[in-house]
């Protein structure tokens, strides 16, 4: 949590510090003139009740001098549309705080500030192993056996697995392989999925070692592999920005098993770290153009032009890959569609 709190603190912070006017920001048409904040609502959603392109809110934002906290927005707030020398900004005015009192410490609010985007649609993917690549598949630990060898396992069962450290951290995620994401362009193999299964806790190290199954998301099979849960970063907010590097990429997956995607669904695209993809990053995702044969030109083949489908946020980043949800979606969506620089 003390984690959390702090990566809160820096993603805001800059927030604040990439406080610059664009060149021109274009105001949603039905904009009001204020809002109130309520509970439920996030950032990119109030940004898109001013803004044509809300992803550009750190653009317009203005700091109150007069407000302890003022990159941090709680239900109760106000925000209203203001001009300075003709250009737009946004301006908090702090609105009426739930608090708790205690006679040894200063008053404390309790009401929630809002995040960045729906935190419920993507928490299961911020803290869980999503991508293992070839190698660490291969050395990965696993499931070999339980005390009543039983088949299927679930939650407060033991279980012996094989390939654990004597030095390990003691927890560790379960998980089976899933597809491999490979580079519809190049071929290349990009890490095969790993689907969560639940965490376990060692009791016993040994060959094999003893651990109790201290959770389950679905039934625990032998051969299911393990991996160690470490102090891993995770963000719980975010800074919207556009990547800097020229961006042209494909998405691979979605998460969800459906064929058409929509708003607040988790793709996975063929861009990451290696590519200095970053967590933040906003990317328009284009339809791909389909081909098609001229029936006036000798039957010729004919690449449609790709169509503007929505945007996507990247949440979590991979050396080869990205995790990205769709904020928006203009028209459906679907594996093999382009993302580029917004």
């Amino acid at each position: 949590m003390h984690m959390a709190r702090k990566l809160l603190g820096l993603a805001l912070a800059a927030f604040i510090a990439t406080l610059a006017w664009a060149d021109e920001i274009a105001l949603n048409p039905r904009h009001p003139d204020r809002y109130v904040v309520v509970p439920g609502d996030t950032l990119w959603d109030i940004s898109k009740r001013f803004l044509r392109d809300p992803w550009l809110w750190p653009e317009v934002w203005q700091v109150n001098p007069q407000i302890e906290n003022p990159h941090l927005i709680y239900p109760g707030d106000i925000i209203t549309l203001v001009y300075v020398n003709g250009k737009p900004q946004l301006k908090v005015q702090r609105g009426p705080a739930t608090v708790k009192l205690s006679p040894k410490a200063r008053p404390e609010r309790i009401d929630k500030a809002i995040p960045t985007i729906p935190l419920d649609a993507i928490r299961q993917f911020l803290t869980r192993p999503l991508v293992v690549g070839k190698k660490d598949m291969e050395k990965a630990a696993y499931v070999l056996s339980s005390p009543e060898r039983r088949i299927v396992l679930g939650a407060g069962d033991r279980i012996y697995a094989r390939g654990l450290a004597s030095d390990g951290p003691g927890r560790y995620s379960l998980f089976r392989p899933g597809d491999e994401f490979v580079d519809p362009e190049t071929g290349e193999s990009l890490g095969w999925e790993a689907i969560y299964a639940g965490e376990a806790r060692m009791e016993r190290f040994g060959d094999p070692a003893t651990l109790h199954l201290v959770e389950t998301t679905r039934e625990i099979t032998p051969g299911y592999r393990l991996l160690p849960v470490g102090e891993e970063e995770v963000h719980i907010n975010f800074l919207p920005h556009g990547p800097k590097d020229e961006i042209h990429g494909q998405i691979l997956s979605v998460l969800g098993g459906v064929s058409q995607i929509g708003q607040y669904q988790v793709v996975v695209i063929n861009r990451g770290t290696r590519e200095n993809m970053e967590v933040g990053h906003v990317l328009r995702v284009r339809q791909a153009g389909e081909t098609m044969r001229d029936p006036f030109n000798k039957n010729e083949k004919v690449r449609l032009p790709d169509e503007d489908a929505g945007l996507m946020m990247v949440f979590r980043t991979f050396e080869k890959v990205s995790y990205g949800l769709i904020m928006e979606a203009t028209r459906p969506i679907h594996v093999g569609d382009i993302v580029t620089n917004p």
